[in-house]
């Protein structure tokens, strides 16, 4: 739906970066930003480099990271002074896993598809342009070690992420493609917007999605969990080596129980 922009349009109906919502807290905004500077490639941070990189005057930040470290968020280390993310931060990510019905609906699912193929089963959602792994089962021929809970991948070229658009309004499936930095992770990736819409197509109509060395070099297989107005909310998908299994196999013996473990879980 188009954004309203009469002259008569009232501050809480729209918001905008020349006029944002009046209900908007820029300072809790700032928080989350000084949590979210932290990363695998920046685990530590000195203030004047928490500074820089958030484009905010050293001063600014100081109040921020103080007030982060009173409450438990983060912790500066008595010699370097760097500061660093503590436990306390997993306590959102775990009260979101613990108290998400689809998420806690699905472990019995997840687990009865591992047992039955051996193979590592992931559940994943999707978020904007990303899908966000929030159940993970490793089999023993595990691979992508650092995938883990949490770990965000691009949805145009994993089987979670294309399962997902292929069920959403064409138009918004359409729109987060062309939002997407569609680019070619491997040889193999699909990432030309014609060819995904496609692929999208083709998808809608087995039931399952499949990727071949898109991202990672692993044959995965996704089938979206929806709602009962037919939504996409959550997909499941089976990651396994094509040293097991060819890809003709795999569709064969397993897609059917990827899709039959999606159907299962309450939405």
């Amino acid at each position: 739906m188009a954004r309203r922009t009469r002259p008569e349009m009232e501050p809480e109906d729209a918001a905008s970066p020349a006029r944002p919502s009046p209900l908007h807290v820029r300072s809790v905004e700032k928080a989350f930003r000084v949590l979210d500077a932290f990363s695998p490639v920046r685990p530590s941070m000195g203030l004047t480099q928490l500074a820089s990189h958030l484009g905010i005057d050293k001063s600014e930040a100081q109040r921020f990271v103080f007030t982060l470290t009173e409450l438990g968020y983060l912790r500066k280390d008595p010699i370097t002074k760097s500061l660093q993310l503590t436990v306390k931060t997993l306590d959102i990510g775990h009260n979101y896993l613990r108290s998400n019905q689809i998420v806690r609906g699905a472990s019995t699912y997840l687990t009865h598809l591992n047992t039955l193929t051996d193979e590592t089963v992931n559940l994943g959602i999707l978020d904007d342009t990303e899908i966000v792994f929030v159940q993970r089962i490793v089999s023993r021929h595990v691979f992508n070690e650092n995938v883990v809970i949490g770990t965000r991948l691009p949805a145009f070229c994993t089987a979670a992420g294309i399962a997902m658009l292929a069920y959403l309004d064409p138009a918004v499936a359409r729109d987060i493609l062309e939002r997407s930095d569609l680019r070619p992770y491997t040889a193999n990736t699909t990432y030309r917007l014609p060819e995904l819409l496609d692929k999208l197509k083709r998808t809608a109509d087995k039931g399952y999605s499949v990727t071949n060395g898109e991202y990672y070099s692993d044959i995965s297989l996704g089938a979206a969990v929806r709602d009962a107005r037919g939504a996409p909310v959550a997909a499941v998908t089976l990651a396994l080596s094509s040293a097991r299994l060819s890809l003709e196999e795999a569709e064969r013996k397993l897609a059917p129980l990827v899709m039959e473990a999606s159907r299962s879980i309450p939405a």
